[in-house]
C-alpha cells in the first residue's frame, strides 16, 4: 500500500505554495496542556474523507474543524494524501480556519512536500526510511514541528536518536493494517527517560480505549478517526480528571505534561 501511495504522489508532482499569510505557529503541547488542566483527556481529532467515501466540501470541512474546536479537542489531523484517503492540501488550509493546531498527515518522502500547504505539525513516518533528522530540520525551517511515527523497537529507537520532541506510537501496522493496543504499551516505556511527547494512534474507539493509552504514558491520543463531533465530546465529557488520576503515576519522566 505505502509503495503504491508514494509512487501515486510522485506521479503528482508537488506543488510547493506561491506564499504562506506567516501566522504563527500553534503549539500542540500547549493546546494539549490546557485540554489536560480542565481535567480532560487531550484529543487530537481527525479529518478523514476516506471514512465517508467521498471528497468534503470546504464548507464541510470547516464545519468538522468548528464542531472539533467547540468539543475541546486540541489539535486535528488532516489527511492531504488525494489518491488512496481522498484528501486535499487545502482541506489543511481550511481547517485551519477553526483556530486549532493542524497537523498534515500524509506520506512524506520529499522534502518537496514540507513547503506545499501551512500546518503546525507534520506526520514524519520512519517507516518510509527517510533521513529522519534532514526531514525534522526541514519541517521546522518549514514552520511545521513534526510529529515523527514509529511502530517498532527499531523504529523507536531510531528515534530517540533524533532531537523530536513529539513520537507517535501507531498502533496500526502499515503493511497488514492489523491494530494492537499492545504495540503502544510495548513501546513507550522505551521513552521513559527521553522526555519526549508521547501520542497513541489509531485504534482508540472508546473511553476505555482512550484511558488504557494514558495509563500506558500517553500525552494525548489520535483516535483511528473521529468522524462525529458527538463521539468526541463523549469521550472528553466522560473523561474526568479523577478517572485519569490512576493512570498519572510514573509518566513524569517521559511526559512533557505533569
Amino acid at each position: 500500500m505505502i509503495r503504491g501511495i508514494i509512487e501515486a504522489s510522485r506521479r503528482r508532482g508537488f506543488a510547493p505554495a506561491a506564499s504562506w499569510p506567516g501566522e504563527e505557529r500553534r503549539d500542540l503541547i500547549s493546546s494539549a496542556q490546557a485540554i489536560k488542566s480542565r481535567g480532560q483527556i487531550p484529543i487530537i481529532a481527525e479529518i478523514k474523507p476516506k471514512a465517508l467515501g467521498r471528497p468534503l466540501t470546504e464548507e464541510e470541512v470547516f464545519a468538522y474543524a468548528r464542531a472539533y474546536a467547540d468539543s475541546n479537542a486540541c489539535a486535528i489531523s488532516v489527511l492531504t494524501e488525494p489518491s488512496n484517503f481522498l484528501g486535499s492540501l487545502e482541506n489543511a488550509a481550511i481547517a485551519r480556519k477553526a483556530g486549532l493546531p493542524v497537523l498534515r498527515k500524509d506520506f512524506i518522502f520529499d522534502l518537496r512536500q514540507l513547503s506545499e500547504v501551512q500546518a503546525d505539525l507534520v506526520l514524519l513516518i520512519a517507516a518510509l526510511g527517510v533521513d529522519l533528522n534532514r526531514f525534522i530540520e526541514a519541517a521546522r525551517e518549514s514552520g511545521m514541528e513534526p510529529l515523527l511515527e514509529v511502530h517498532t523497537e527499531e523504529e523507536m529507537d531510531a528515534a530517540l536518536k533524533t532531537d523530536a520532541e513529539i513520537i507517535g506510537i501507531n498502533n496500526r501496522n502499515l503493511n497488514t493494517l492489523e491494530v494492537d493496543l499492545n504495540t503502544f504499551e510495548r513501546l513507550a516505556p522505551l521513552a521513559k527517560q527521553a522526555g519526549v511527547f508521547l501520542v497513541a494512534e489509531s485504534g482508540v474507539h472508546s473511553r476505555e480505549d482512550a484511558l488504557r493509552m494514558m495509563r500506558a504514558g500517553a500525552d494525548r491520543f489520535k483516535p483511528n478517526l473521529v468522524s462525529s463531533p458527538v463521539y468526541l465530546t463523549r469521550i472528553i465529557t466522560s473523561s474526568r480528571s479523577k478517572t485519569l488520576s490512576g493512570g498519572s503515576q510514573g509518566r513524569r519522566n517521559f511526559s512533557r505534561i505533569s
